[in-house]
């Protein structure tokens, strides 16, 4: 069944398109309410709706061994309250599945994009075995909200409720950094995913926000975002999801094959950057239009996040090649409907193109990768 908020009965509200259909894009306000959540404070706390997005949770004596079997990250052992995100990989290491991962006293949650609660939970169940885990699909009952603060205790969030503390861009136990750029523009990045009752949702007392607002925000942080950077193809390299989501120690795992050999020995054949658009268009491009190199005619990549910041203006994320240059000036060709619509008229017989100049900054490296054999930060600190 598909969810609708009941937060979209507010006034000004507008729903979002596609992956975040069900919640509200906007209340009237986009950049009122993104400077909002930026500024939130305990006394002033912002919130976003994010109710369409799957729970799962799991609970019985083998759960968080079990998960990380299962998993690209270590979740037995954490205490109650921590918070982690794992990867559910492919047999060739692609990502499947995303999880925010919090551990409470008894259970293990796991939050995931709209849609994805039910195939995950079936997947999950197909690997019980005789193992003492019980899989359940929380969706129709409890809601997300994200926010820039931790709400409970506040605006009618129960203190006690589950939450999730996003750990970008720290580089947990295990894991490992393939951005290029230090220190991180992501570090004043603090973010919030906590659980309420579907039933209570209308009742809550925060000052709302879209979810344009959140969006403009993550992409600030450089934050990979499973609905819009994952395609059919990606591997954690190219996100520099091995940062937070990947724990390099760990036993054997569906996918680690793919996850070893290209950090030791290869390099991602993609890479996700960081772009800066140019704002004389005064739109901004889809998401799945193709980047180009300056003069160069082949398409070097793709749009994967757009959004108009309320300080940086337009701005981008984008896998491309990982052989582009990182000095190279690039371009962003929209071609999509509405662009074309809106530019060309309707009575145009050829779809309107609107090209962006783009400024790239690197997130992963071009090199990063082929580790055996390099010398680590901490071999350069040895006397």
């Amino acid at each position: 069944m598909t969810w609708s908020s009941p937060l979209l009965s507010l006034d000004g509200a507008v729903e979002a398109g596609g992956q975040d259909s069900g919640v509200a894009a906007h209340y009237g306000d986009p950049i009122r309410e993104q400077r909002g959540l930026a500024r939130a404070t305990a006394e002033r706390p912002v919130a976003v709706d994010l109710s369409n997005r799957g729970v799962v949770s799991v609970s019985g004596e083998d759960r968080a061994s079990w998960l990380t079997t299962l998993s690209s990250q270590v979740i037995d052992g954490l205490p109650a309250g921590a918070s982690t995100e794992t990867t559910l990989l492919s047999a060739q290491g692609r990502i499947e599945y995303q999880p925010h991962v919090v551990v409470s006293e008894d259970m293990v949650w796991l939050i995931v994009e709209a849609g994805q609660n039910e195939g995950l939970a079936e997947f999950l169940e197909s690997m019980r075995f005789m193992l003492r885990v019980e899989v359940r699909d929380e969706t129709a009952d409890v809601a997300v909200i994200g926010s820039t603060v931790d709400l409970r205790g506040r605006a009618g969030v129960p203190a006690e409720a589950v939450a999730w503390q996003d750990p970008w861009p720290q580089i947990g136990v295990g894991g490992t950094t393939y951005a290029g750029t230090s220190p991180h523009p992501g570090e004043g990045w603090q973010y919030w995913e906590i659980l309420v009752r579907k039933s209570d949702l209308a009742s809550l007392r925060p000052e709302w926000a879209g979810t344009m607002a959140l969006e403009a925000l993550r992409i600030e942080a450089w934050r990979p975002r499973y609905a819009t950077e994952v395609d059919a193809r990606t591997i954690p390299h190219e996100l520099d999801l091995m940062r937070t989501a990947v724990h390099m120690s760990k036993g054997c795992y569906k996918g680690q094959e793919t996850i070893a050999r290209v950090h030791n020995l290869g390099h991602p054949p993609r890479r996700l950057v960081f772009l800066d658009l140019d704002g004389s268009e005064h739109t901004l491009p889809e998401p799945g239009s193709e980047v180009f190199a300056v003069g160069g005619k082949r398409a070097v990549g793709r749009i994967t996040s757009a959004a108009l910041h309320h300080e940086a203006g337009p701005i981008a994320l984008a896998v491309i090649k990982r052989m582009v240059d990182p000095e190279a000036q690039l371009v962003v060709r929209d071609d999509t409907s509405h662009v074309a619509a809106e530019d060309a008229g309707d009575d145009s017989p050829e779809p309107a193109v609107v090209e962006y100049a783009a400024a790239q900054t690197v997130i992963v490296s071009p090199d990063a990768g082929q580790a055996v054999g390099r010398r680590n930060r901490d071999d350069f600190l040895k006397p």
